[in-house]
């Protein structure tokens, strides 16, 4: 699964891990990204996506139809 939010567009950001002699070495920093199912009652079926937790608390705001409605208008599939 890759650390993509379909709605926020939240993905992994990079940066530097420093050890205690102060050695700079890559990491990446992956957003809480988690697979919810919600039920579409527009077109009567369920809709799997892929959020961030804010994503999740977005969605919990606006409503399903307006976030899917959102995903869509993006150009991302649902």
């Amino acid at each position: 699964m890759s650390a993509h939010c379909q709605l926020t567009g939240r993905k992994p950001t990079f940066g530097n891990s420093i050890s205690h002699s102060h050695r700079r070495t890559s990491r990446r920093f992956d957003p809480n990204i988690q697979r919810k199912r919600y039920w579409l009652s527009s077109e009567n079926r369920f809709v799997r996506l892929t959020l961030s937790t804010k994503g999740i608390k977005t969605v919990d705001t606006l409503g399903i139809e307006a976030a899917v409605a959102r995903i869509r208008a993006r150009g991302g599939k649902v």
